[in-house]
């Protein structure tokens, strides 16, 4: 699970990462709401933990403009701002939950890990063709066929699974999976591609992974789809 962090106080931001990175997420961290924002439209993020008062853009602006490029990514507003006023801003913005400075450590996990079931409990198995990907164990079904995936190939099936026919970008796929300050380079999609052929055939799946020029890959059905 990948949290973002947009905190203008780089020892609360630095803090945040650690203590989020020991419960064993993945975070990174934006100082001010125009990198944030930037950040956020990346679509790689499980979760977006905001502050309000922001350099450059407030964190109001960035939650609406989150949620006007239609991104449901769940948004934590943390921020010392504690009238009713400004929670019921920070709520009509597009955040999900609203949690005051200062707050305990617990709390703001116990926050974290509700936005995330709740995001997690309304999809948790992606379909195509005669082929499902189980979300919960992370596994390719095929009829009483299963085969369990490593974490990349499961990120890698879910966005293409997620995307079905329309084609995902190497680019996309680098970015999603492997980060947005990743050495990762072309060749580790192609790698993994290559990994999840293989599976498909191993459980009878009627899926392939075709690619397409410049353009990248999508699904198609060998049969009814």
């Amino acid at each position: 699970m990948k949290i973002l962090i947009i905190e203008d106080e780089q020892v609360l931001a630095d803090s945040l990462k650690l203590m989020l990175r020991s419960k064993g997420f993945e975070a990174d961290a934006a100082f001010d709401g125009e990198s944030g924002e930037q950040y956020a439209m990346l679509n790689i993020y499980d979760l977006i933990i905001l502050d309000i008062m922001l350099p450059k853009k407030d964190g109001y602006q960035v939650a609406r403009t989150i949620r006007e490029k239609r991104n449901t990514v769940p948004i934590l507003m943390l921020t010392a701002k504690s009238d009713i006023e400004d929670k019921v801003a920070g709520l009509n913005s597009g955040a999900d939950y609203y949690l005051t400075k200062p707050f305990d450590a617990r709390e703001l996990l116990a926050c974290v890990n509700a936005l995330l079931r709740r995001q997690g409990s309304q999809v948790n198995e992606l379909v195509f063709g005669n082929t499902r990907l189980d979300m919960e164990s992370a596994s390719l079904v095929c009829g009483e066929n299963s085969v369990r995936l490593s974490a990349r190939e499961y990120e890698v099936m879910r966005i293409l699974m997620a995307s079905g026919v329309n084609h995902v970008s190497k680019e996309t796929l680098l970015t999603k999976v492997w980060g947005y300050d990743s050495n990762a380079v072309e060749n580790h999609v192609e790698v993994y591609v290559g990994f999840l052929r293989k599976k498909l055939v191993s459980i009878g799946s009627n899926i392939r992974i075709e690619a397409v020029r410049r353009l990248g890959y999508h699904l198609e059905c060998d049969g009814p789809c």
